[in-house]
C-alpha cells in the first residue's frame, strides 16, 4: 500500500539548516523533476520557509531555465552553472549569472548576484544529477502525471512550443532513467496531490 504524507515546509527548512554545508559554507538544495511538475513552486515555498525560520534574508533561488542557451541546451548547461555559481560559492566567494532571454534568444548583459549564504536553492531539470550529489545538503524530486505536466506547460508557454516540448520530455525521461535520480534523492514530492492540505505551508511527500 502506498501512503502519502503531508509535511510542513517549516519543518523541512529546519532539517536543511540542521544538516552540514557541503558546497563550501553553503547548504545546497537541489529541486529536480520533469517540466511542469511544480518544481518552481516548491522551491519558492521552501525558500520562504527558510527565510521565516532564520529571520534573515530569503536564500537565493537559481532557476536553470535562466541558464539554458535555448531548447538544445537541456542538459549541457551545467558548465555554466558550475562556473558562474557553484565554483565561486565553493570557494567562499559570491557568484553571479546572466539570464537567458527566450524572446531575444541570447543572454542578457545584466548579472544576477548570488551571495554567499547559509543556503542556496537550485531548481530545474537535472540539478540533482549524480555529479553534484556529494555536495548536496538536500535533494528533492517533484513529480506529477505526464498529461497534467504537458497541460501546465502549454498553458504557461503556449501551444506553439508543443514540438519542442515533446522533444524536451523525451530528453528528460532518458536522463532520469540513466541517472537514477528519483531513487537517489532524499525526498520525492507529489506535485499534483489529491490530499487536502494548505499548499502554501505544506507539501505532500511520496514514499
Amino acid at each position: 500500500m502506498t501512503v502519502a504524507v503531508v509535511e510542513a515546509y517549516a519543518e523541512l527548512a529546519r532539517r536543511v539548516l540542521a544538516r552540514p554545508a557541503r558546497l563550501g559554507r553553503t547548504r545546497m538544495v537541489a529541486v529536480d523533476g520533469p517540466s511542469g511538475a511544480g518544481k518552481s513552486i516548491f522551491a519558492a515555498r521552501l525558500a520562504d520557509a527558510l527565510a521565516a525560520l532564520s529571520g534573515g534574508g530569503r536564500p537565493p533561488v537559481v532557476r536553470t531555465d535562466d541558464l539554458l542557451d535555448g531548447w538544445d541546451d537541456q542538459l549541457t548547461f551545467w558548465p555554466r552553472l558550475e562556473e558562474w555559481v557553484l565554483a565561486p560559492l565553493r570557494a567562499g566567494r559570491p557568484g553571479a549569472y546572466r539570464r537567458y532571454s527566450w524572446v531575444r534568444r541570447r543572454f542578457l548583459p545584466r548579472e544576477v548576484p548570488v551571495p554567499v549564504g547559509p543556503v542556496l536553492v537550485v531548481e530545474g531539470v537535472s540539478v540533482a544529477r549524480a555529479a553534484v550529489r556529494p555536495e548536496l545538503t538536500l535533494s528533492v524530486f517533484v513529480t506529477a502525471p505526464a498529461s497534467l505536466r504537458l497541460s501546465r506547460a502549454l498553458t504557461r508557454d503556449g501551444s506553439e512550443i508543443l514540438p519542442e516540448l515533446r522533444r524536451w520530455h523525451a530528453g528528460e525521461r532518458a536522463h532520469f532513467a540513466a541517472d537514477g535520480t528519483e531513487a537517489a534523492v532524499d525526498l520525492v514530492v507529489d506535485g499534483a496531490p489529491g490530499l487536502p492540505h494548505d499548499a502554501t505551508h505544506y507539501y505532500v511527500r511520496r514514499p
